[in-house]
């Protein structure tokens, strides 16, 4: 992985950055219903697990933009790390129980698939925090998929300084229209992204379902 730190004499954001990192920390989310009618078409005529082929999407989307790429490197330095992997939540039904695990993310989907089912495999005693040694290239991922939500909001009680994406969603229904809706939210900082950013995440990840419907 390469981080690229920013110089902040000649960074056009860097004013930004500093004003809600030292003045005015907030963070911004919102929640989407995305439409993932065809998606759950081709995932289940090829016979792929919902949760990887999801996280997948997701990930894609988030590296196509440099503001959801950006985080701190060893030294605490702000940069823009060339890939992030999701650090995902994953749920054992069988004692209520959740595990945190990381998965390097990779653009070629069938690799990146068949590495989580490893994974899976590999992790399955794991509760917690047990995976050790995680990379600083990483953003936040889970699932509520229990319930159809409206909104959903994770607020992050550190410094105030977590920058990485923090993204959930929940329990898709068929809507009035006979389409397959599922609630997508995205939290972020408000120093590497504005609103019009915080938008475009999710009409990257339409454009993410599309191409994957088209080319699986």
């Amino acid at each position: 992985m390469k981080f690229t730190k920013l110089d902040f004499n000649t960074w056009d954001r860097a004013e930004l950055f500093q004003h809600f990192i030292s003045d005015l920390r907030c963070v911004m989310s919102m929640s989407v219903n995305i439409d993932i009618t065809e998606f759950l078409q081709v995932i289940h005529n090829k016979q792929y697990k919902f949760y990887p082929s999801m996280i997948w999407i997701i990930s894609s989307a988030v590296n196509s933009r440099e503001e959801l790429r950006m985080g701190y490197n060893e030294k605490g330095e702000v940069g823009i790390w060339d890939y992030i992997s999701p650090y995902y939540t994953h749920f054992h039904q069988e004692d209520e129980k959740f595990v945190k695990l990381v998965i390097e993310y990779n653009s070629n989907f069938q690799e990146f698939y068949q590495q989580f089912i490893k994974d899976m495999e590999k992790y399955q005693n794991y509760r917690w925090f047990d995976q050790k040694n995680i990379p600083l290239n990483t953003f936040d991922v889970s699932c509520l998929p229990w319930i159809h939500y409206q909104s959903f909001d994770m607020h992050i009680f550190d410094s105030g300084t977590y920058i990485a994406p923090v993204i959930t969603w929940g329990k898709y229904k068929e809507n009035e229209d006979g389409r397959i809706i599922m609630p997508l939210s995205l939290n972020i900082h408000h120093a590497v992204a504005d609103g019009y950013h915080l938008c475009r995440f999710f009409t990257d990840v339409e454009d993410c379902l599309k191409k994957f419907n088209k080319e699986s």
